[in-house]
């Protein structure tokens, strides 16, 4: 295609959230990727909040950092990782940002004293954000998710620029995409076709005319099922899609295809002739994930383990790299307020792995600190990420480099001695959202180390999301007790990875960044890639233990 003839698709949600709008968004990105094109997606989220960043993570999940330092909402990581194409700080958008633009340019005075109104200047700002996708990376399609549902109130200025949009580009270089639910009602026994209907007549009500529908049900829609929401919805039986259940989301762009998603956005709305898709290799990563005949546990220790999304990126990068290495890795999410009682301590000296994510606030922190003593004492592989490594530091401190105390400042601001404290850029800074160290870094890499023997490179680029570092006044002392800070900045200022020497611990490696963010289906995260292959040896190990009669039998999991 030529500059400035990029396609946009929108995908809009019906009946009830949480349907899976970006699994939706991120397959169909698939598939076009598959098909030689560039595709960049986008997620519009309606709520007031400028962006995720302060928003606990029970309310929205974990918060995904772009390469460019946005923190934004976990279906970018759906979009990263489906298509393998980096997102940006232009990728989410919420009504609290769009707001704080516009009035932003009415206090300076760009409106010359106009009534500053939804319609037009919220809706010119959201769709001046769709075009800044398509004219910043001039790519093939644009997809852009609208969150939540039709007929909420908060979503109705995004559903009126989308409806305005193709008035600007053309009908023929849009697309637009509902997707809903057919629930299945147990004790009629059958599929109920009646709220797809409802959805698509409230979104005709606003002015848009769905191009195809997606109907999320548990099993396969029967054609006939297909033909009666076609008649309502005025689409050919081939723009009726049956999202079904599956037990891998990453075999969604699979069953879409097998449908014609790509064919039908492609052929029969833009007419655009592609080259047939190649997905031999999406294919293989599936049907090896769907094979796997062996199985690591790993115990995953944080305080917001009650919603597992709010570690979705750590959760899919094991998840690789246990595809990686042919083995499926059962997460056992520990509670760090309870790693003290005699159940979890069971739990945790049966697991073949250690990992504790990062995260905020004291609470449950000297949970963490004693899990990270026991992997170490014990010689189980451990991987701490960001105030995971927070916690290795601080646990090293106390029990081997002789600082009784030790503790990170945001945790204890008396510490006798902080080993973990505020970078200086950060002391001054009162407001809490978007003012971190954000975003990818370069990480000097020293040969030798495990960091190096897992990424292979002397220099590579890593997100970071934090304001505490390894205080640089106690470092010395540190590595004096053999401590090993494997990975700096460049300038070797900031300590970005610290492990202990392989004589000493099979595994016990933790980065300052977040490399789950970076984290691919077919391409894992080099340090979870290698934690879990660590962890793969040493169950491989405990069980050729037991096989022979040894003393160290694995524990059994806490029922």
């Amino acid at each position: 295609m030529s500059q400035g003839d990029t396609r946009f698709i929108f995908i809009t949600g019906g009946v009830v959230s949480s349907l899976g709008k970006g699994i939706a968004a991120a397959s169909i990105g698939r598939l076009l990727r598959a098909r030689g094109l560039s595709v960049q997606i986008q997620k519009f989220d309606p709520y007031i909040n400028v962006d995720p960043g302060t928003m606990s993570p029970y309310q929205h999940g974990e918060v995904f950092v772009t390469e460019d330092g946005a923190e934004t909402d976990l279906d970018l990581g759906h979009y990263e990782r489906f298509t393998d194409a980096n997102t940006s700080r232009a990728s989410n958008v919420t009504a609290g940002g769009i707001y704080n633009a516009v009035i932003r340019r009415e206090r300076r005075g760009d409106y010359l004293g106009a009534t500053v109104q939804v319609v037009p200047h919220i809706t010119d700002e959201i769709k001046h954000r769709v075009r800044v996708v398509a004219d910043s990376t001039d790519v093939d399609f644009v997809i852009t998710e609208i969150g939540g549902t039709v007929g909420d109130i908060e979503s109705l200025p995004f559903l009126e620029a989308i409806r305005q949009f193709p008035v600007e580009v053309g009908r023929r270089r849009c697309m637009f995409i509902h997707l809903t639910l057919v629930p299945y009602i147990g004790h009629a026994g059958e599929l109920k076709t009646k709220p797809t209907q409802h959805s698509v007549n409230e979104l005709r009500r606003i002015g848009i005319s769905p191009d195809m529908v997606l109907c999320r049900s548990e099993s396969v829609l029967s054609t006939e099922i297909r033909k009666k929401i076609a008649l309502f919805a005025s689409l050919p039986v081939d723009a009726i899609i049956s999202a079904y259940d599956v037990a891998d989301v990453y075999n969604c762009p699979l069953t879409f295809n097998e449908q014609g998603v790509d064919d039908f956005i492609l052929g029969d709305h833009f007419g655009i002739d592609a080259p047939p898709p190649e997905l031999d290799s999406w294919r293989a990563l599936v049907q090896r994930a769907a094979s796997l005949d062996s199985e690591v546990r790993i115990a995953l220790v944080g305080k917001y383990v009650r919603l597992e999304d709010a570690y979705l990126s750590v959760a899919e990068a094991l998840r690789h790299s246990g595809i990686h290495h042919g083995c499926r890795v059962k997460i056992e999410w520990v509670d760090s307020e309870t790693v003290e009682d005699p159940e979890t301590q069971s739990l945790l000296r049966g697991v073949d792995g250690i990992l504790i994510p990062g995260g905020f606030g004291g609470r449950g922190f000297e949970g963490k600190i004693a899990a990270a003593k026991l992997a170490r004492e014990s010689r189980i592989p451990y991987l701490g990420v960001c105030l995971g490594m927070h916690v290795a530091v601080s646990e090293f401190a106390r029990h081997v480099a002789g600082m009784p105390g030790a503790n990170s400042t945001e945790m204890d601001p008396e510490t006798p001695y902080p080993v973990i404290d505020l970078l200086p850029e950060q002391r001054e800074i009162a407001d809490m959202g978007g003012t971190m160290r954000l975003g990818a870094d370069p990480v000097k890499i020293n040969p030798g180390t495990q960091a190096h023997a897992a990424y292979r490179e002397g220099v590579v680029y890593e997100r970071h999301r934090h304001r505490y570092e390894v205080n640089n006044h106690l470092r010395k002392q540190l590595e004096s007790a053999g401590l090993v800070f494997s990975g700096t900045t460049p300038d070797g200022r900031l300590v970005e990875i610290s492990e202990l020497p392989p004589e000493v611990h099979p595994f016990y490696v933790a980065s300052q960044f977040h490399p789950e963010f970076k984290s691919r289906p077919d391409r894992p995260a080099p340090l979870f890639r290698d934690f879990v292959g660590a962890a793969y040896a040493h169950h491989e190990r405990r069980a050729s233990r037991a096989q022979a009669g040894g003393s160290q039998v694995v524990a059994p999991a806490a029922q």
